[in-house]
């Protein structure tokens, strides 16, 4: 039997175990690090933005492939 990360919530993947917690808190963390390490050096908002968008992309990516791989699907 396979265990259940996450569930499925509207398009987004809502965490239920405490694997899925872990995985979404890290990569909020990831998150927060890697804005204010470039938040730091930029000089204005859109080089902020230009600078984190690769990381939160590939992280955010990265979190829903992992959910959508360990989560109950919803039969319609």
């Amino acid at each position: 039997m396979k265990h259940t990360w996450f569930k499925e919530w509207g398009w987004f993947y809502r965490p239920v175990s405490w694997q899925g917690w872990l995985l979404a808190l890290l990569t909020v963390a990831f998150c927060l690090q890697t804005f204010t390490a470039i938040d730091r050096h930029s000089h204005s908002v859109s080089d902020t933005l230009y600078g984190i968008f690769p990381y939160w992309v590939s992280a955010c990516t990265l979190l829903a492939w992992v959910a959508s791989r360990t989560s109950e699907r919803l039969t319609r």
